[in-house]
């Protein structure tokens, strides 16, 4: 997928603080923050204008266990609060943060 760069966010966690780009297009897109020269990604598919589908996120070993995971995960709702859209999550690394954050459910579908 070829995509353009709509947003970069200084996002910051507890445990990071990391520049998110968004790499969109109609059909999806992807949310990649660079850490330390490398790259992770959280990856969503588009079902209509309200509605992503977050299907997977990724990091090279060297940053697992830093916190990545959740910061996208928290960065993909914050954005989906200010587009007014819902997530379904069908990662299996962003569903399992769903019991620790009741606080989403306002953007899960």
């Amino acid at each position: 997928m070829t995509g353009r760069n709509f947003s970069a966010h200084q996002h910051k966690s507890a445990r990071q603080a990391m520049e998110i780009t968004e790499q969109a297009a109609a059909s999806g897109g992807r949310h990649v923050p660079k850490i330390d020269g490398l790259e992770a990604e959280l990856t969503y598919s588009r079902l209509s204008q309200r509605t992503i589908i977050v299907d997977h996120m990724g990091a090279p070993d060297a940053l697992r266990g830093r916190g990545t995971g959740d910061t996208l995960s928290a960065h993909a709702v914050e954005e989906a609060r200010k587009g007014g859209w819902k997530i379904i999550p069908l990662c299996p690394l962003f569903k399992s943060q769903l019991p620790r954050h009741p606080e989403w459910a306002d953007v899960i579908r």
